[in-house]
């Protein structure tokens, strides 16, 4: 195989008729549902599988659901009305910040939070997040996250993150995704709808997701593709260009966070090529020519990808189940 940085190029107009084709037939003749369900959130990917699901069901047989809460950036639920104004559906809004509430996703998360930073107090103003290193090409840096407040006044802090603080803070966190899956269940139900995947190859196979939360759907429909793939789809799809030039966060955070400094460390386009180049045996050295980069680069992109597949296998297991039973003698 020759390696080169268009490799990830495909053709955009036969991937969507595929994609659309494979909805159709797995929703309505599989699952025998009527329709499909997603979360939208002004975001690329979620975008995206909005506008194949139009062209899969419908307008009328997609419900969109808008699913912000108090720390979710208010141009999120801008963007996600522009979207389902410009493929004809009508969004649904579902606030899910009393639900939180009632599991104490806040106070639990803020109790880790102040254990670093005894001076937060979000209702004084202030604001946090998690981040990685992001200077992944330049530095053999593991990853291990800080935690970072930005003050009434606008001043950042950090810290590096114990394992029990980041365990309190992402458990509490994954609330929110979770919350949002059993919202969606509760309108595909509603309607006889099947519940629509919005994430990608980038945020399965490297473990960014949340097991039951985002990760829980009845059908993927982006799972096989690079992000830079899904960009290719959005232009063909005529996604708005103001969400097409966002830079995708996770938006769980109330300090804004890109995914690019809260988990991928790189920058897509990069990352997606030096992925494909390890998952097709691409050397160091060949890789590094083509990127121009030195091989020491690629070779801490490589590790990168392969410590957080590692780490995560957990997430992309079936559920484990024992068969049978063990006979007695008689």
């Amino acid at each position: 195989m020759q390696f080169h940085k268009n490799i990830l190029d495909i053709d955009a107009a036969a991937e969507v008729e595929r994609i659309v084709d494979f909805l159709r037939t797995q929703v309505r003749q599989v699952m025998r549902k009527q329709g499909g369900v997603l979360g939208i959130s002004g975001g690329i990917d979620s975008s995206v599988v909005l506008g194949l699901c139009v062209r899969a069901f419908g307008p009328e047989r997609v419900i969109p659901l808008m699913l912000p809460e108090k720390d979710s950036d208010p141009e999120s639920v801008q963007l996600a009305e522009r979207l389902a104004a410009h493929f004809g559906v009508t969004p649904v809004l579902e606030v899910i910040t009393p639900v939180l509430d009632g599991f104490g996703c806040y106070p639990r998360r803020d109790e880790a939070i102040r254990r670093v930073f005894p001076e937060y107090d979000a209702s004084l103003g202030y604001k946090a997040k998690i981040v990685l290193p992001n200077n992944l090409l330049e530095g053999d840096t593991l990853n291990i996250f800080k935690v970072v407040i930005v003050t009434p006044n606008g001043e950042e802090k950090s810290h590096r993150l114990a394992p029990r603080e980041f365990n309190q803070i992402v458990a509490a966190s994954n609330f929110k995704q979770r919350t949002r899956m059993a919202m969606l269940y509760y309108h595909a139900e509603l309607n006889n709808y099947a519940v629509i995947g919005t994430g990608n190859k980038n945020e399965h196979d490297q473990g960014f997701f949340v097991k039951y939360g985002d990760g829980g759907t009845d059908i993927r429909p982006l799972i096989h593709l690079y992000k830079t793939q899904v960009y290719q789809l959005a232009e063909y799809l005529g996604i708005p260009e103001d969400i097409r030039q966002r830079p995708p966060t996770s938006d769980t955070y109330s300090a804004h966070s890109t995914q690019e400094e809260f988990f991928f460390r790189l920058p897509f386009r990069t990352m997606d090529l030096l992925w494909y180049a390890q998952e097709h045996g691409v050397s160091e050295e060949d890789a590094a020519r083509v990127m121009e980069m030195e091989p020491v680069q690629v070779q801490r992109a490589y590790a990168d990808f392969t410590r957080k597949q590692r780490t995560t296998e957990y997430l992309r297991m079936p559920m484990l189940e024992l068969e049978g039973l063990v006979q007695q003698d008689a």
